[in-house]
């Protein structure tokens, strides 16, 4: 480890540190915490799912939400991206498609913090094989 040099330097230091117990921490009960994950397939990346999960995580990092935020593959729904699946504790997760940034913040204030549905849910298309037998 190599010496702290300046004041900034250490800041750096502990914001770095402090994400990282952050993550630690939440990770050690991700059911008990509000899970989005960003679909970040080519297609998705290519319709702007990059930009949607950066707006997700800097509105979560900046007010410390206990919500954990992943990236995952695609999801089949590639005539709606950018896609994300939200999964509320003890709840069925719920995907929105065609999100953009602003739409990622209405999903956060509303849905994630608050549980009201917004427009943009796309419908379940699949069965599990419970529902098949």
């Amino acid at each position: 480890m190599s010496k702290i040099k300046s004041l900034d330097e250490l800041r750096q230091m502990k914001a770095r540190l402090e994400s990282e117990m952050d993550i630690r921490e939440k990770s050690n009960n991700p059911d008990k915490l509000v899970q989005i994950r960003v679909a970040m397939a080519t297609c998705g990346i290519a319709a702007g799912a990059r930009a949607v999960m950066n707006s997700i995580i800097e509105r979560v990092e900046r007010e410390k939400l206990p919500v954990i935020v992943t990236q995952g593959g695609c999801m089949g729904y590639c005539y709606a991206e950018p896609t994300i699946e939200v999964k509320r504790p003890g709840e069925d997760p719920v995907v929105f498609g065609h999100v953009n940034a602003d739409k990622a913040m209405e999903i956060i204030d509303k849905y994630v913090l608050h549980g009201e549905l917004v427009d943009g849910i796309l419908p379940v298309n699949y069965q599990t094989i419970q529902e098949k037998i």
